[in-house]
């Protein structure tokens, strides 16, 4: 089982009414890009994670290490936006090389700071509902909402072939570093592409006998999956009004 389904089948928040939690999740996740604030993306960011940590039960630390994970992309990234070659030095810094200059202004630092702060306190919504609502239950919100049955049974499938290659994966990687398959960078790489190839050889030969299964089970184009029925709680949802209007109050203030 992965790091995120075992914190969340573990998270106080588990039996928590789903559609409930996926309103709140995609409401301020809405909130944060419509607004590109720095108030209302750190209001997101610290109350989601208040949530997460106080209320869910996530350890801090790990919820600190997937936190981080985007945001050395987004700093990255950050990067090219603050930073220009330009023939003219702008107000933050100048470097000169020559005829040119490496500089950067404030304005982009600025927009760079924002980016941020939206994709981190976007991205706090996505954890908050990752680590606190199992992926049948978020299927079976999508389900009510009349989402495609197509998408719906992929993603499943999808979902339920992750566990099943990380096990191969995990088996194969075993079974390289017994035989010292990684001992330098060459036998490394090498190791690597003989286990990108047998996931894949593995991977069509576990989705065929899935199908085969499928059939044999009497299975007419609908996976059906029994949900477990948490009702939604007056109080929660109270909370969940009281909250999106002040978020949204914000976002009005904000923008004009």
């Amino acid at each position: 089982m992965m790091t995120i389904d075992r914190l969340c089948y573990n998270s106080k928040l588990r039996y928590v009414n789903a559609g409930e939690k996926f309103a709140f999740s995609v409401l301020s996740l809405c909130a944060c890009v419509l607004s590109r604030s720095v108030t209302v993306s750190c209001f997101v960011l610290i109350l989601l994670g208040i949530l997460s940590v106080w209320k869910g039960g996530i350890p801090f630390s790990c919820y600190l290490r997937y936190l981080t994970v985007p945001l050395v992309f987004l700093l990255l990234s950050s990067f090219a936006i603050v930073i220009n070659i330009s023939h003219t030095p702008l107000d933050l810094f100048a470097v000169e090389l020559g005829s040119i200059y490496l500089t950067g202004s404030r304005e982009s630092l600025m927009y760079a700071l924002k980016l941020i702060l939206t994709a981190l306190s976007s991205v706090s919504c996505l954890y908050f509902l990752s680590f606190h609502t199992p992926m049948p239950d978020i299927l079976g919100v999508l389900r009510k909402l009349r989402c495609p049955k197509l998408i719906l049974e992929l993603m499943l499938l999808i979902y339920r072939f992750i566990f099943v290659l990380f096990e191969v994966a995990h088996a194969i990687r075993v079974s390289q570093n017994s035989r010292l398959g990684n001992r330098d960078y060459r036998t490394s790489m090498k190791s690597f592409g003989a286990m990108a190839s047998a996931l894949f050889i593995r991977a069509m030969k576990k989705s065929d006998a899935l199908y085969d299964a499928m059939e044999s089970r009497c299975y007419n184009g609908d996976i059906r999956v029994l949900n477990e029925n948490f009702p939604p709680r007056k109080t929660e949802i109270l909370w969940i009004g009281f909250f999106e209007i002040i978020l949204y109050g914000l976002v009005v203030i904000e923008k004009f």
